[in-house]
C-alpha cells in the first residue's frame, strides 16, 4: 500500500474538516518577494492548536470512529501531533493518552493537558522512547494507537493543504513543505501533483535532523544518530521505507537549513510580516530565504507554538 493518499480520501477529508474549522488563510508576503516572485503565507498557525496537526489526527480518528468502537487513543509526539490528537479526541469524545520525551515544549505541553488528555512523559529529547512506551501501551484492546508517521488514513488530512492552496492561487510555481515524519510533505505533495503536476514540491529539513533528506537523496533510509534541534517539530532521526519512497514520488527539490537560518526567519516573519512561528514553522521561509526561485511559491507556515526562549532569540518577544 502506497504512503501517498489518493485524491478521493483527500476531497473525503477536505469535505469533513470543513464542519470543524475553515481554510486556513494564504496571505501575500510583499518582504520576500521581488521582481520576478510572488511570496505567500500558509498559515496553518491558524487552525485549532496552533499547528497544521488537526488535519491528520482528526480525520484519521474519524474514520477509525467509523470502522469500530475506540475506547482510548494514544499518540506519541514532540508536541503538536499530541496536542491535535487531544484535540480530535475531545471533539470526538474519545479519551487520550499521548507519551512525551523527557522536558517536552512547556507551550505544546500546556495545549495537551488544556485539552483534557493524558501525558506521559518518557525518554530524553528523542521520541524513539516515547514511541515505545505509545506502542506498548496500544496493544491493549480497544486502544488506537495514531501514529503520525505510518497512519493509512492520516496524510489525506494534510493532503488538504495543498488542495486549499491551489484554489487560492493559480499558476504556482512552487511550494516550500517542512519535513518532520514526511505526513505533512507526502498530503501536500501528493494533491499538488495530482491537480497541478508542473508545481515543484521542495521539502525542509533541519541541518542538525536531516534523517528523510539524505534518504531522499539516497533513495533509501538513512537513520542518523541524533536529531538535537531547535525544531522539534522536525526532529525525526528513524526513516519509514515506505515514506521514504512516497516522497521520492512527489517531492522535487530538498533544502537543508540551519539553526541560525531557522531563528533568522522567525525573526523575519515576526517583524515584516507579523507572523509569529515556531523554529519547524519557519524554516520553509528559512529554504525560501536561502534558496528564493522566480514566479509564485507558498510557503507553509506548519505552526506557531514557539516557547518564550525561542521567542527571545528570534527577537520576537511579545
Amino acid at each position: 500500500m502506497s504512503a501517498l493518499p489518493e485524491m478521493s480520501p483527500i476531497r473525503e477529508a477536505q469535505q469533513l474538516l470543513r464542519q470543524y474549522f475553515p481554510p486556513t488563510p494564504l496571505v501575500r508576503a510583499p518582504s520576500l518577494g521581488g521582481p520576478n516572485a510572488d511570496v505567500y503565507l500558509k498559515l496553518e498557525t491558524a487552525l485549532p492548536t496552533g499547528s497544521f496537526k488537526p488535519r491528520g489526527a482528526l480525520y484519521a480518528l474519524i474514520k477509525n470512529l467509523q470502522r469500530g468502537k475506540i475506547d482510548e487513543v494514544a499518540a506519541s509526539s514532540t508536541g503538536n501531533h499530541g496536542a491535535a490528537t487531544a484535540f480530535a479526541a475531545r471533539t470526538l469524545g474519545v479519551p487520550a493518552t499521548i507519551f512525551l520525551p523527557e522536558d517536552p515544549n512547556a507551550v505544546k505541553r500546556k495545549k495537551i493537558e488544556e485539552l483534557g488528555a493524558r501525558i506521559v512523559c518518557h525518554g530524553s529529547i528523542d521520541l524513539a522512547a516515547a514511541f515505545q512506551k505509545a506502542r506498548e501501551h496500544s496493544r491493549r484492546p480497544g486502544v488506537y494507537f495514531l501514529n503520525d508517521a505510518t497512519d493509512p488514513d492520516l496524510p489525506a488530512g494534510p493532503g488538504t493543504i495543498g488542495v486549499e492552496i491551489l484554489e487560492q492561487c493559480e499558476d504556482l510555481s512552487a511550494v516550500f513543505v517542512p519535513m518532520g515524519d514526511t505526513a505533512l510533505i507526502r498530503g501536500v505533495g501528493a494533491a499538488v501533483k495530482q491537480l497541478s503536476p508542473a508545481t515543484k514540491v521542495i521539502g525542509v529539513q533541519a541541518e542538525r535532523a536531516p534523517s528523510y533528506v539524505l534518504s531522499w537523496r539516497a533513495g533509501k533510509p538513512v537513520p542518523t544518530n541524533t536529531c538535537d534541534t531547535c525544531a522539534d517539530g522536525l526532529a525525526t532521526r528513524t526513516p519509514e521505507a515506505a515514506n521514504v519512497e512516497a516522497i521520492r514520488e512527489v517531492v522535487d527539490d530538498v533544502v537543508l537549513v540551519s539553526e541560525d537560518q531557522m531563528i533568522a526567519a522567525i525573526h523575519h516573519l515576526y517583524l515584516r510580516e507579523n507572523v509569529l512561528a515556531e523554529p519547524a514553522g519557519a524554516a520553509a521561509t528559512a529554504a525560501y530565504l536561502g534558496n528564493p526561485v522566480s514566479g509564485r511559491a507558498a510557503l507553509l507556515v506548519s505552526g506557531g507554538n514557539i516557547t518564550d526562549d525561542t521567542r527571545k532569540k528570534a527577537g520576537a518577544a511579545p
